[in-house]
């Protein structure tokens, strides 16, 4: 049976049996492509697909007032949407205990035909934190982990830039920034009700898409994510711009696992980075 036929078969059951009021996952939309479907009735389960263009966080889904609605939940995700449930619990800002979430092995998404940069030094082909794992060691495929190494490499080429050819890049970078908010409304950990970026007494961050304004929104973001980005690429994936604000995320995601031994998401109801406290912290990063 595919994993296809599983997930649909596992959707049913789980619905069927009341043991959630809506499944989260992925479909193909009228407009073509695959993209987030939202599934209450047991009948509508052959709607759910999983293909190499399941690219999309679900994970972002869970928070929205209008999902909560539905009821009790079950969640279609990869290793990296995995994580990003795990932030959200460790968060406060999901029940965990009435969410159902149906990990599946991936082996990647891919576009233009390609594997997506996230998926190449991707350790978490099985989802972790899952209550239903399709594929993966269950089906006796096994990936192997990924060296830390891997993980940084796309930011070896920027970091091995000058700082001065390093501040144009991303001069050349955020002049594109048309200050849409994709990258913020895509991110499942961007769920605060009011962004800073919308307060208006007083403005904290230009409205327009000026250069000043666009390295204030896209810095002041990446820091709000520093140690709990989970490296899904759901804010470039979905820039209008092409801007890789990955490189953003990367960096200070390194710099958590250099100095703190930190990885967003790898433990569940573990305590956030940024907000808590250990007499063991290395400090040699003050300057």
């Amino acid at each position: 049976m595919t994993v296809q036929a599983q997930l649909q078969e596992k959707a049913k059951e789980l619905l069927t049996e009341k043991k959630v009021d809506v499944i989260i996952g992925f479909g193909i939309l009228e407009t073509g492509g695959t993209g987030a479907v939202f599934i209450t009735d047991p009948q509508q389960t052959n709607r759910l697909v999983w293909n190499d263009q399941c690219s999309v966080n679900l994970a972002v889904y869970l928070t929205r007032k209008e999902i909560k609605k539905l009821g009790k939940p079950g969640i279609v995700v990869k290793g990296c949407d995995a994580k990003a449930v795990a932030v959200l619990e460790s968060e406060s800002q999901i029940d965990r205990s009435i969410v159902t979430v149906i990990g599946i092995a991936c082996e990647g998404m891919k576009e233009s035909g390609t594997l997506q940069n996230k998926c190449l030094a991707c350790d978490v082909h099985e989802p972790l934190h899952c209550d239903i794992v399709i594929g993966g060691t269950a089906s006796g495929e096994v990936k192997p982990e990924q060296p830390k190494s891997a993980r940084y490499a796309k930011l070896d080429k920027i970091l091995s830039m000058p700082l001065e050819e390093r501040l144009e890049y991303w001069k050349e970078e955020f002049s594109r920034c048309i200050k849409c908010y994709a990258c913020r409304q895509s991110c499942p950990l961007c769920y605060c009700n009011v962004c800073v970026a919308d307060k208006n007494r007083p403005v904290r961050i230009d409205t327009s898409a000026t250069l000043k304004g666009n390295f204030a929104w896209n810095i002041l973001r990446a820091f709000h994510l520093a140690g709990r980005c989970v490296g899904c690429s759901a804010c470039t994936n979905a820039c209008p711009a092409g801007i890789d604000l990955d490189l953003l995320n990367l960096t200070l995601a390194k710099a958590a696992e250099d100095h703190f031994q930190f990885r967003s998401g790898m433990e569940r109801n573990e305590p956030p980075l940024i907000g808590s406290f250990s007499p063991d912290d290395r400090e040699n990063f003050i300057q």
